[in-house]
């Protein structure tokens, strides 16, 4: 009965202090696979941050509310959240009003080609649930 959710009195603070909250947690959230698409403007971003990208990176996904182009931009970070690109405006609305509504959205990198100054970077957007 080690793994039972229902702890009482001792058991419980004895978990917490051993293993955090946090640990607790993580084997609550799960990722929901949403979509597929690739990431737009890598050509208008700093080279460097492109640098060491690979398969199965952590792609971090903002509103950009001040965007003048797009009311919907979603800019993508590298895990240094150092610029990357955008979702693609033709795949962007869902997206904007899932996390306009509180939603917690996240991206790992499908494939990452580098073609001379060209980087083509195909990503998948997930959906954390609580």
């Amino acid at each position: 009965m080690g793994n039972d959710l229902i702890l009482s009195g001792d058991k419980l603070v004895s978990v917490i202090t051993e293993h955090g909250i946090t640990d607790m947690i993580k084997p609550l959230v799960k990722e929901i696979e949403l979509f597929d698409t690739y990431v737009a403007g890598t050509s208008y971003v700093n080279p460097s941050h492109l640098e060491g990208m690979k398969t199965g990176d952590k792609v971090i996904l903002r509103r950009e509310k001040d965007n003048r182009f797009d009311d919907e931009a979603i800019i993508l970070l590298n895990e240094k959240e150092e610029k990357i690109g955008y979702i693609p405006e033709k795949d962007n609305t869902v997206f904007a009003r899932l996390m306009d509504a509180g939603k917690l959205l996240t991206a790992k990198v499908k494939t990452f080609n580098k073609k001379g100054d060209f980087s083509k970077i195909e990503i998948t957007i997930f959906l954390v649930d609580f």
